[in-house]
C-alpha cells in the first residue's frame, strides 16, 4: 500500500464524501504529508507496515521539537482518521492508532465579540458601492446564522428563501440544515443581490451559470481566504482591538443567543453540531461572563476582596 496515493485517496474522500472545507483539507494534507515524510525517513515501506510503535515515535519526535500539544493532538487525529478509514474499508486488518491517547489539552474558551463590537463591525462597510453591499451582507449572514465560512462561500442562489426568511446549507458530513434569517440579514442580502450581477471588474457581467451568492469583483465565487481578508480590513476600520475571524462571529452568535436565554439544544441545531458536548463550551463562556459581572458588581464580592 503506497503511502502517497493512499493519502491522496483519503483526502479525496474527505472532500467529496465528507464535504470538508478547504481549510480543513489543507490541515489534513499538511499533517499527513508530514507523517509521510517521517515514514520515509524511517524506511517504512508503506502504511500497512505502520504499527503503534511507529506512531508513538512520530509523536515523541514532535514533543522533542517542542510542538504545542494542540498541534500534536491535531496531527494524531489526522493520522487516526486515515487509519480508521483504511480499517473500515478492509484495507488494513487492524487500526494501529486506535489505542493511542490524545495529549491532554488545556481547555480554552472560544473568543467572541460583545454586542457593541458586533454592531461596529457590521456597520463598517460602505454600502454606497458594490463591494460594500456584498461585505455587509456577508457580515450580517455570519452573525445572524452562525454559518461556518466554508458554508457561507458555498451558498448558491437556490439556497436562499428570502421571502420566507430562511437559507439552506450543507454542513460537515453533508448534513443539511435550514436556518432562519433576521430581518436585517434579509435586507442586507436583498440589497446585495440587487447589484450582484454587475461586478466592477467583469466586462460582461455574470450570467445564469454563476450560482454563487457571493462573488469577487471578477464574477467568480468568493473564497474563504478572501472573506478572512475583508474581515481583517473591517476590524481595523472599526478600531476593534482584538483578533477577529469568521469563526469569531460564529462564537459571538452562539454566546449571545445563550446570554439572551436560548435553549442549548436549539443552539446546537443552529450551529450544526453533531454532539451537544461541542455546544456546551458556550455555557462555560456565559458562566465566566456572569462570574465576571458578579465580581465587578456585587457589593459583597468587592468587600471580600479587600485585605483583612
Amino acid at each position: 500500500m503506497d503511502t502517497r496515493p493512499t493519502i491522496d485517496r483519503f483526502l479525496h474522500h474527505l472532500e467529496v464524501e465528507r464535504n470538508f472545507s478547504a481549510q480543513s483539507l489543507r490541515a489534513y494534507a499538511t499533517d499527513l504529508r508530514q507523517f509521510e515524510e517521517f515514514l520515509a525517513e524511517r524506511g517504512t515501506p508503506g502504511l500497512a507496515a505502520v504499527d503503534s510503535l511507529a506512531l508513538r515515535a512520530w509523536l515523541a519526535g514532535m514533543t522533542e521539537r517542542n510542538y504545542e500539544r494542540r498541534s500534536i493532538a491535531r496531527k494524531l487525529a489526522s493520522a487516526r482518521s486515515l487509519f480508521r478509514w483504511l480499517h473500515k474499508r478492509g484495507e488494513l486488518a487492524d487500526n494501529p492508532a486506535k489505542l493511542l491517547r490524545t495529549p491532554k489539552l488545556n481547555r480554552t474558551l472560544p473568543t467572541f465579540l460583545d454586542e457593541q463590537q458586533v454592531t461596529a463591525l457590521l456597520t463598517a462597510p460602505d454600502c454606497s458601492h458594490w463591494s460594500g453591499l456584498r461585505d455587509r451582507a456577508i457580515l450580517e449572514l455570519l452573525y445572524a446564522t452562525g454559518l461556518r465560512v466554508s458554508e457561507l462561500v458555498n451558498l448558491d442562489l437556490n439556497d436562499l428563501e428570502l421571502g420566507r426568511g430562511t437559507l439552506r446549507t450543507l454542513g460537515k458530513g453533508r448534513k443539511e440544515r435550514v436556518l432562519p434569517l433576521l430581518p436585517s440579514a434579509v435586507s442586507a442580502v436583498g440589497a446585495w443581490l440587487a447589484c450582484r450581477g454587475s461586478p466592477p471588474r467583469s466586462r460582461r457581467g455574470i450570467d445564469g451559470t454563476v450560482r454563487a451568492v457571493f462573488i469577487n469583483q471578477r464574477g467568480s465565487r468568493l473564497t474563504d481566504r478572501s472573506v478572512r481578508r475583508l474581515i481583517d480590513g473591517y476590524v481595523q476600520q472599526a478600531a476593534l482591538n482584538c483578533h477577529v475571524t469568521p469563526h469569531t462571529l460564529r462564537h459571538s452568535f452562539a454566546t449571545h443567543l445563550l446570554n439572551h436565554g436560548a435553549d442549548l439544544r436549539d443552539v446546537q441545531e443552529l450551529l450544526g453540531h453533531a454532539h451537544l458536548a461541542t455546544t456546551q463550551v458556550y455555557t462555560h463562556v456565559t458562566t465566566a461572563r456572569m462570574l465576571d459581572v458578579y465580581e465587578r458588581a456585587h457589593p459583597a464580592a468587592k468587600t471580600d476582596k479587600q485585605p483583612a
